[in-house]
């Protein structure tokens, strides 16, 4: 769907093919995004520039990075910042808060089958192979009743929109979902260097995400304690995520511990202070399964406490997100969320998948290996952007190269029609540009689920690039949504 922009001032000549939000062809009528875009024409290039450089000099003094690990030469980054927000309307967010708690609900319900009756697997609706086999089920979570029945405490769905403006879910993550910090940060600084362009609108708040994601924690915590102890459980400095682990704790408040600050005496989980040993009754944790408990999982973890799941499994502590979430947002389990939706909730789903080809399929790979050139092949277990190709832009070389490693290993891939992502305003050298974005809303269950308004809008920075992932060149942009 091609867009026009207004003629005039700093959007003149802005040049759009693919469906542009804030030109959004769907509400022609909106007056927010009219004035949006007439406050965005009058405004000076150079001083957005200036402005730009203030927010990333802001950024970098407050320690907002990210680690990269495949990059020796330059470890901790600054998340890059686009100063131009991205949009959405009330209609918009309501389709998208709709749809992802009705997802997280399903996700739920899932898991809860899965590591109980299977009756899904019992039914037909998944093969039973896809969902055992997967690396990331967890046996020893078989018959664990977790409480309130939530196994996915914080959820990020990444959703991105098409040529049409329709939003799809690209992918489900429900293991230890990160970003959250960003949405919040990118708000304050908005607001502090661009308030000429937020003055006067409602838009809706997203400072309460710590106290939600604290009460999901005391909804979960055993039963008849009054003042339930909650700590954010963190692999340490060196995690390429710490500044948020730092950042949740405080906006929590609550300790951040690591593995060494927790000990496991009696089934119960203390903290070591000053003070002696402090009873902790919810964890939310930011590492993976296989370092949670060495007696578990990996004997060889430094990171983990020893004897946490034995505390779990009595009921002496709760753990967000549960183990053995990752068989919900493998790839390949995506493909098949429409028919769990169904399964578990007897609805259509709000949000469609992107069509979604299993290439463990036998029809699947066939198809995959006949359209190489045109689509997108992803490995199931991995992130980030890496290990994938993108069809229409990969050379004859690297399509044999990737045929052959789908050859050797189909199930470890699927395959997707390249989406034609939406694009936002992004302000670039020497002109503001269209620049495509997804969005990662996270969703916080505790007795029931709330979304965080908004979400993470990662944008892909280089110029015709559909990669927005923060490890592979993208930036973020402060997520507006409209009262």
């Amino acid at each position: 769907m091609s867009s026009e922009a207004p003629t005039g001032g700093l959007l003149e000549g802005y040049d759009c093919t693919a469906f542009c939000e804030l030109m959004n062809g769907l509400e022609p009528d909106n007056p927010d995004l009219a004035l949006i875009r007439e406050r965005l024409s009058r405004m000076d290039l150079a001083e957005l520039g200036r402005r730009a450089a203030t927010a990333e000099a802001e950024l970098y003094n407050l320690g907002i990075t990210f680690t990269v690990y495949s990059d020796r030469n330059a470890i901790d980054r600054i998340l890059p910042f686009d100063l131009i927000p991205r949009v959405l309307t009330a209609r918009e967010w309501d389709i998208i808060e709709r749809g992802v708690v009705q997802r997280v609900t399903a996700i739920n319900a899932f898991l809860w089958d899965i590591y109980h009756d299977q009756k899904i697997l019992a039914d037909g609706i998944l093969p039973r192979a896809l969902v055992v086999g997967n690396s990331n089920f967890r046996p020893e979570m078989m018959g664990l009743d977790v409480p309130l029945g939530v196994y996915v405490h914080v959820n990020g769905t990444d959703i991105v929109r098409d040529g049409e403006g329709r939003f799809l879910v690209l992918e489900d993550n429900a293991r230890t979902p990160s970003g959250v910090s960003y949405v919040i940060e990118n708000r304050h600084m908005t607001l502090r260097v661009l308030p000429d362009l937020a003055s006067g609108f409602r838009l809706r708040g997203v400072e309460d995400y710590g106290v939600r994601l604290r009460q999901a924690l005391v909804d979960a915590s055993p039963a008849g304690v009054l003042d339930p102890q909650v700590v954010l459980l963190s692999p340490g400095i060196y995690n390429s995520a710490y500044f948020e682990h730092v950042f949740l704790a405080r906006e929590m408040g609550v300790p951040l511990v690591e593995g060494r600050d927790l000990i496991v005496e009696n089934r119960r989980v203390y903290m070591r202070t000053i003070a002696g040993l402090r009873p902790v009754h919810a964890i939310y944790r930011r590492l993976n399964d296989d370092f949670l408990d060495p007696d578990v999982f990996r004997p060889d973890s430094q990171l983990g406490v020893r004897g946490l799941i034995d505390a779990w499994r009595a009921g002496n502590v709760a753990i967000a997100n549960a183990v053995g979430t990752g068989v919900a947002d493998d790839k390949a389990i995506y493909a098949y969320m429409p028919r769990i939706i169904r399964y578990y909730l007897d609805q259509d789903p709000i949000l469609h998948n992107v069509d979604t080809r299993i290439c463990a399929e036998p029809d699947g790979l066939q198809y995959t290996l006949d359209h190489l050139a045109e689509l997108v092949v992803k490995p199931v277990g991995e992130s980030g952007g890496y290990g994938l190709i993108i069809g229409p832009h990969a050379s004859k070389s690297e399509l044999a190269e990737f045929r052959a490693k789908l050859l050797a290993d189909p199930a470890n891939y699927i395959s997707q029609p390249v989406i034609s992502l939406s694009t936002c305003p992004t302000l670039c050298e020497t002109a503001i540009e269209p620049r495509h974005v997804d969005l990662r809303p996270f969703a916080v269950t505790g007795r029931s689920t709330w979304v965080l308004p908004g979400g993470l809008s990662r944008v892909a920075l280089r110029r015709n690039s559909l990669v927005v992932n923060s490890s592979q060149g993208g930036g973020s942009k402060d997520t507006w949504v409209l009262a």
